[in-house]
């Protein structure tokens, strides 16, 4: 009897478990860790392209490859506190940039580092208190940005004379140093606009929140001054000189400082960056018809409903700026374009037209600001008892090409 062999068994799954080892699927490498510069860079890029929740997702992934809040982690605390005011999470954006003014409190750490004045910008807009709270804020980023000029200033000063004393440099060498030159004043210039914007700022607070203080218009004036004389060629202080100039009654100063704001960007294409944004445009329209500058603010308005046609507010403003300028030319008060004198008709029935659109864009877009819509039902109601027609009559005059071509020429023609 053949003897057995109790090892066998052992052996076949000692051999298999083995061969398994050996042979089988290999696991999988493990994938290499990404830089936070990488994961920031791709946060950025995933941002610009719309994609707001993916590149929260990405720059938290950066934000955690670091070892608590350090001055390595400011850009990616900067990146999520803008990440989350498009996504409209303030609470969240706000904390974000707290955690970095914790960690460069005064905004002395360079830009490159993440460092700067922009999160203190930021939460002076963001400031659930406003008020003192927004001015103090505001400051923090001023002193900075004055900090940051003086600096430019400085190198581009000791920059000059280097070069003066290097009479001799080669040729390349000095097309380098003008390529320098030009890119530190170009710096220069953007730091200087976002100084004016921060003075802006706070004297928007003092003309709001503030008002009540004893000396409210004269840190008024002191700030707007210094806004002015820091950016010359920046249309945004003359806008907010004007707006100081209203409220004190200084109609021809407020005037004169919304001519040269206007005069800096009105012939240049929208995509110049003199050009102020669409909200401030917004703001100056409303500013030029305090003023009594109604063809002006006419104008304004088609240039930013030939940029986006969808504003109910641009639309509404629109119609009211066109209401005011015929009522003037009924009254006599403004000089008639046209012999027959009425000039006031084609001012109201355009009129007529921009509040129409407005209503309707403002009932598509479920719009928020009831004062408004409520306005430019007023305006419309006493139009059409003046032209005659109601509503309805209205949306047909819209309809096809008529109201358009009549909107490009009789609205100049009223101005």
């Amino acid at each position: 009897m053949a003897k057995s062999k109790p090892n066998d068994k052992k052996s076949k799954k000692r051999s298999k478990s083995t061969l398994n080892r050996v042979s089988g699927t290999p696991s999988k490498a493990p994938q290499p860790t990404l830089s936070p510069e990488v994961l920031l860079a791709q946060a950025t890029a995933t941002l610009q392209q719309g994609d707001i929740l993916g590149s929260a997702e990405i720059a938290k992934q950066a934000l955690d490859t670091y070892d608590g809040d350090s001055i390595a982690s400011l850009p990616a605390l900067n990146l999520l506190g803008e990440i989350h005011v498009e996504l409209g999470e303030i609470d969240a954006a706000r904390e974000y940039f707290l955690r970095a003014v914790a960690i460069d409190c005064d905004g002395t750490v360079g830009e490159e580092l993440g460092g700067g004045a922009e999160k203190f910008l930021w939460l002076a807009q963001l400031s659930e208190e406003g008020g003192d709270d927004s001015v103090g804020w505001f400051e923090k980023g001023a002193g900075a940005l004055r900090i940051q000029i003086q600096a430019l200033q400085e190198r581009r000063k000791l920059d000059a004379e280097g070069g003066a004393l290097r009479g001799g440099m080669i040729i390349q060498a000095l097309q380098e140093r003008r390529k320098l030159d030009a890119e530190g004043g170009a710096l220069l210039e953007e730091k200087r606009r976002k100084l004016a914007v921060a003075l802006c700022g706070v004297v928007e607070v003092y003309m709001t929140d503030l008002s009540w203080e004893v000396d409210a218009e004269q840190k008024c004036e002191a700030l707007v001054t210094e806004a002015t004389m820091v950016t010359p060629e920046f249309a945004e202080p003359w806008q907010t000189l004007a707006n100081v100039r209203i409220s004190q009654s200084r109609l021809e100063d407020a005037q004169a400082a919304l001519k040269r704001s206007l005069d800096l960007w009105k012939d240049l294409p929208p995509e110049d960056s003199q050009v102020p944004d669409f909200p401030t445009r917004v703001s100056l329209a409303r500013l030029l018809m305090e003023a009594d500058m109604d063809g002006e603010a006419i104008e304004v308005l088609e240039r930013l409903v030939g940029e986006d046609d969808s504003s109910v507010e641009v639309w509404y403003l629109g119609g009211w700026g066109l209401y005011i300028m015929g009522e003037k030319q009924k009254n006599g008060e403004v000089k008639a374009e046209n012999e027959d004198g009425e000039s006031w008709k084609i001012s109201w029935i355009s009129s007529r037209q921009w509040l129409n659109h407005s209503l309707r864009l403002f009932d598509q877009q479920d719009y928020e600001d009831q004062r408004l819509g409520e306005h430019a039902k007023e305006l419309l109601a006493a139009l059409n008892a003046e032209l005659g027609g109601d509503t309805t009559n209205v949306e047909e005059e819209e309809d096809g090409d008529d109201w358009e071509d009549e909107g490009s020429d009789q609205e100049m023609g009223g101005a």
